[in-house]
């Protein structure tokens, strides 16, 4: 029986790799239960402890008023009453000076952890993170106000020894008024990029609230946030929306513009140190702001942005120019002739004006004909002449 011997061995060989075969199966099979246990296991640990957070009592918002020798801390509570309280030992005690947001445990009333300073996200919102890409080769037609910008800004904060040495104090705040489109803006961003210092930019109209004491609370932390990014410079655009004329009679919303207004005199007349810190405002319309306001002490400088001349308006043209390909029949002298009652805004759109018009006839040069059309397309929009309406210094 040759034959069945050999047919035995090959179906006991065909089930033994059967065998095999299904054990490797059952064997990968545990390896994926065996990780799957593992990941509910880790997700079990998480829920619990999950849970176990929201298990815990909330904690309550203190401020800290004073520290004791005996290492108790006196903290005024978020619900009114002041408490003498102890500190836990994860708690560092060099963080635990007077204004300082702490938490407090709602069983023991110890001090359980530091909070961060409550300060409004609209504020922090407010600081321009990089400094400005504006340098005073920018700005075209204004070098005394340049100058009295660098003497009464910039000097305070790069050379304040100076100042000491004299025996003078630097003068609080500038004011800048002048027609729209001047560079008043431009001049304060220049200032900020030359000292490095922080630059934070507050619109009048932004502090404008319609809660009462919302407006003089953002006042506060503007000036707060400033301190702590100091050297810095508050640059408050269109300064007149909370700084007109007091009136007798008026509205409520008035009488909340005239309590922020009071909050920022009270801050400019320096009461408590500003450090570091300079106020620049700008403003088209200075003869509706408050006498107050522009009393020497507060802005000890106003300096005003005229419509630039003849010669401004050429040096204008170029800063403005100079990266532009210009065919060989542009005359910067005649564009400023022909320019006369036009800001350095109007200018700058002047010139992209006749760019676009290159663009337009597919050009890589412009033509003295492209910033015709522009000077009448853009100066037209205001009116004959081009010259703006309203009252400046």
């Amino acid at each position: 029986m040759p034959g069945s011997t050999e047919n035995s061995g090959q179906s006991y060989s065909g089930r033994y790799d059967d065998i095999i075969a299904y054990a490797r199966d059952i064997e990968r099979r545990l390896y994926k239960i065996d990780a799957e246990r593992m990941r509910l296991r880790q997700e079990i640990i998480q829920l619990r402890k999950e849970l176990e957070v929201l298990r815990q009592p909330p904690l309550i918002a203190a401020t800290v008023l004073e520290t004791l020798e005996d290492g108790r801390v006196i903290v005024r509570s978020s619900t009114g009453p002041n408490f003498v309280v102890y500190v836990s030992n994860n708690v560092p005690r060099d963080k635990l000076v007077p204004g300082a947001h702490v938490a407090l445990s709602q069983k023991t009333f110890a001090i359980v952890e530091i909070l961060p300073s409550p300060e409004d996200p609209f504020v922090r919102g407010m600081e321009v993170e990089e400094v400005p890409p504006v340098t005073y080769n920018d700005i075209g037609g204004l070098r005394e106000q340049i100058r009295e910008v660098r003497e009464t800004v910039e000097l305070p904060l790069t050379h304040p020894h100076l100042f000491e040495e004299v025996g003078v104090e630097p003068p609080k705040g500038v004011l800048l008024c002048g027609p729209p489109g001047t560079g008043k803006t431009l001049l304060a961003r220049a200032v900020a990029h030359e000292t490095k210092a922080t630059f934070i930019r507050v619109v009048g109209s932004e502090l404008v609230q319609k809660f009462i004491g919302e407006g003089a609370r953002m006042v506060r932390e503007v000036f707060n946030l400033a301190r702590k990014k100091a050297p810095s410079i508050v640059f408050c655009d269109e300064i007149d929306a909370i700084g007109s004329r007091r009136l007798d009679v008026g509205t409520s919303g008035d009488r909340e513009v005239q309590r922020t207004l009071m909050q920022l005199l009270s801050i400019m007349d320096g009461f408590d140190p500003r450090g570091d810190v300079r106020i620049i405002a700008a403003t088209n319309r200075p003869d509706i702001l408050d006498p107050a306001l522009l009393r020497p002490g507060r802005f000890d400088r106003i300096i005003y942005f005229p419509l630039p001349d003849r010669d401004a308006r050429e040096e204008i043209f170029r800063i403005h120019t100079r990266r532009m390909k210009l065919d060989s029949d542009v005359s910067l002298g005649v564009l400023a002739e022909m320019t006369e009652n036009a800001t350095g805004a109007d200018i700058k759109a002047i010139c992209t004006e006749a760019g676009m018009f290159a663009i337009r006839n597919f050009r890589v040069k412009v033509k003295f004909k492209d910033f015709e059309q522009a000077i009448e397309k853009v100066l037209k929009r205001k009116g004959a002449g081009g010259e703006p309406k309203g009252i400046y210094c």
